[in-house]
């Protein structure tokens, strides 16, 4: 009779190296809608971008600063500005807005058409830079995010992890760096001038803008009323996660 020993030995390791290989599948499938859910509730220590600031920070470059702030102690100024330069559809969005998208590959500007909360997934989990892989990754986040998160709390991470400028993370600590006041008393202009420097809050200046900044701030300030000024966040109070439209 052959012996049979060594080739069932082979075919029960390779079972359990399969077994192993899908439940790290299921693992990496359902570990972000774990983590995304749990902070819903639970404010984010630290964000990806910024512990690569920490890890990548020079001589001489300064400490990283940011303060958490819920959403009410966040000047409605500075949340109407932000989602009139970066995301007018942010309300009625699934996560993606395909109108932009499509309005810049027509445009072939170098504007983006990321949405706030594409940015919220890049900056919370991901790295600087561009790639496929990134791209397909934050679309698997921002899918999660806008399922489990309501639009309020979106807006709320975003404006508490965006950087602002070298070393300044989150709404509280850029009022405080260029305004010397809390984020709750951010009037309109002051709230323009942070929301025009986040495609690239180092390469432009809350404190001098430029002429093309200075035109940015303007244009936003009036979408910002065209909008419907702090009116149009009650927009946000139905726009439930997984139902916009």
């Amino acid at each position: 009779m052959r012996k049979r020993g060594p080739s069932k030995a082979r075919r029960g390791g390779w079972r359990r190296g399969l077994r192993w290989l899908l439940w790290l599948a299921a693992l990496m499938l359902v570990l972000p809608w774990l983590v995304v859910g749990a902070l819903r509730f639970v404010d984010p220590p630290t964000s990806a971008f910024m512990l690569d600031y920490r890890l990548s920070r020079a001589d001489g470059d300064p400490p990283l600063r940011q303060t958490w702030r819920p959403l009410e102690a966040i000047s409605p100024q500075l949340q109407i500005a932000v989602i009139a330069s970066e995301d007018q559809n942010f309300a009625r969005h699934s996560g993606f807005d395909l109108e932009a998208i499509r309005d810049a590959l027509q445009e072939e500007s170098g504007r983006g058409a990321s949405t706030i909360s594409q940015q919220v997934a890049k900056n919370l989990f991901l790295w600087p830079g561009r790639s496929w892989l990134r791209k397909g990754l934050e679309a698997g986040w921002t899918v999660c995010i806008e399922t489990l998160w309501p639009k309020r709390r979106i807006l709320e991470v975003y404006l508490n992890i965006a950087e602002f400028g070298h070393g300044l993370y989150g709404a509280e600590a850029a009022a405080q760096a260029y305004f010397g006041k809390p984020a709750a008393q951010l009037g309109l202009r002051e709230a323009a001038q942070l929301a025009v420097v986040l495609p690239s809050p180092r390469r432009y200046s809350v404190e001098a803008p430029g002429p093309y900044l200075r035109q940015r701030i303007a244009w936003v300030e009036r979408q910002a009323r065209q909008l419907g000024g702090a009116r149009a966040l009650e927009r946000l109070d139905g726009a439930d996660p997984g139902k916009q439209e």
